[in-house]
């Protein structure tokens, strides 16, 4: 059954992987971005907008700007992933306004500073969603949107924000080369991220074999909000039954899924496989193409 104390190990390991993520992230947006003139989307973009006119920190702004999106957010969301993304937020504003301000910054070609920003960004949260935790902000608003409105996708809810940001991002700068350098190192690091995490695949399903099925199923339900489908079958070895659990999830989520599985049960089988398209609430509609 489910173990709920944490090894040392694990502390360590969520460290490392916090200090890593942010200090990818903070250099993508303070070291390739914040001097370039243009925002991406998300938070991080909100912050660089009003740095422009306050020269306040932007990992300062980053986490009062995420209070009201924390209030918002809070009851949508796990105790555990809320902490750990706590946690990481405040590393990462730490690396942004601490560290990063004492290394020069890149002022050559905007064009160079969407993709290496962009690839940065995407690294960083890459490395921060693979031990389960965010760095709040757009994590926070899609995850709450979505358990409102589930038949939208992460990423139309994804998308319909950032736009919002780069757009602004153009008149704030009075460039409209601003909103194209903003959609270029979002897109970037979106891909990134992508790339890292899962491939080209477009989800992940998990099949887990256990003999917790519903501990299983629930926890997978506590920890991105996804449904599964239970089967009951006979192991051609054993002869034995067994149960095994079906989840069709995003990506982003698929190290999610695999941890609240293998924490409800160590002992289950995990088996993750790539789908191109899936159909019906909380996927795409069909009705649509």
């Amino acid at each position: 059954m489910k173990n709920l104390s944490i090894s040392p190990k694990e502390i360590l390991l969520e460290l490392a992987s916090d200090v890593a993520g942010s200090v990818l992230f903070a250099a993508g947006i303070y070291t390739f971005i914040s001097c370039a003139d243009f925002a991406p989307g998300g938070v991080s973009g909100i912050a660089l907008l009003i740095n422009h006119f306050t020269r306040l920190p932007i990992g300062a702004v980053s986490l009062a700007l995420n209070i009201p999106i924390v209030l918002f957010s809070f009851r949508y969301l796990s105790r555990s992933f809320f902490l750990r993304s706590l946690k990481t937020m405040l590393i990462s504003a730490f690396f942004m306004d601490i560290v990063f301000p004492l290394f020069p910054v890149y002022r050559g070609e905007k064009l160079l500073a969407a993709l290496f920003g962009g690839i940065f960004i995407g690294a960083g949260l890459a490395v921060v969603f693979l031990r389960g935790s965010s760095t709040g902000g757009v994590d926070f608003l899609v995850f709450s949107f979505k358990k409102l409105k589930p038949h939208l996708s992460f990423g139309q809810i994804s998308l319909a924000i950032d736009a919002l940001v780069i757009l602004a991002g153009a008149v704030v700068f009075r460039k409209a080369d601003a909103a194209l350098y903003g959609l270029i190192a979002t897109v970037v690091s979106n891909i990134t991220l992508d790339r890292i995490i899962g491939g080209s695949s477009v989800g992940k399903m998990a099949f887990i074999i256990t003999d917790y099925p519903n501990e299983t199923a629930r926890a997978i339900s506590d920890a991105v909000e996804r449904g599964s489908t239970i089967f009951t079958g006979t192991g051609s070895f054993t002869g034995e039954r067994r149960t095994m659990v079906l989840c069709a999830c995003g990506k982003a989520e698929i190290v999610k899924v695999r941890r609240a599985a293998h924490e409800t049960d160590p002992n289950s089988l995990i088996m993750i496989t790539d789908y191109t398209e899936a159909f019906g609430e909380g996927f795409q509609d069909a009705a649509h193409l």
